[in-house]
């Protein structure tokens, strides 16, 4: 069994990623490390920002470490809000204050027939070990902004993208479905397929 720390204390990011890589790993996170600091997510892409996380983590602990970011990016608000999807609305925004925040911006900048409500979620993650970088793999799913929240699955952004070719949006799809098309699902199994083969 492979052992990955995520360098994350996020709850919810942590079940997914373990649900989607399966019973050949084991998956913890920084709520088992206390004494490892929060890191300064200071890039400008979400390449850079997990690059950061993952070296910073991996000088302080001894083994595979696993570090994402990941964001929603909106054409009609030039790919905002991107690197700081997380705490857009304030470094200690809820979910429910962020997607208030976007849904706002959305009305504000009024999306044409030609720029419209497209968006897209995008995940970068970074493997590394003892301080040194090891690998980049990456997943995107293309979708829509809704008008209001739908469904009280996921977190974050989940309740108002639908992706394309679904009906529903990431709040009212079933855990399976969206373990299976996500950003992060498509980049936890371009990671997976790697370590099979490390």
């Amino acid at each position: 069994m492979t052992r990955l720390l995520l360098a994350t204390r996020n709850a919810h990011k942590t079940r997914e990623i373990g649900e989607i890589l399966g019973a050949d790993f084991e998956v913890i996170d920084l709520s088992t490390r206390p004494e490892i600091p929060e890191t300064v997510e200071s890039g400008t892409t979400f390449g850079e920002n997990a690059i950061i996380k993952a070296l910073a983590v991996s000088e302080k602990y001894d083994g595979l470490v696993v570090a994402d970011d990941s964001g929603l990016e909106v054409d009609a608000m030039d790919g905002a809000p991107g690197v700081r999807s997380a705490r857009y609305a304030g470094e200690k925004a809820t979910d429910q204050q962020n997607i208030e925040k976007l849904l706002q911006e959305l009305r504000d900048c009024a999306p044409s027939e030609s720029d419209p409500r497209t968006a897209r979620f995008r995940c970068v993650m970074v493997l590394a070990r003892d301080g040194k970088f090891i690998r980049t793999v990456e997943g995107m799913v293309a979708g829509t902004i809704v008008e209001a929240p739908r469904g009280t699955g996921g977190f974050g952004y989940d309740p108002v993208f639908q992706p394309d070719g679904y009906d529903k949006t990431f709040g009212e799809l079933a855990a399976e479905t969206k373990n299976r098309i996500s950003h992060r699902a498509r980049a936890v199994q371009n990671l997976r397929a790697y370590l099979s083969a490390f």
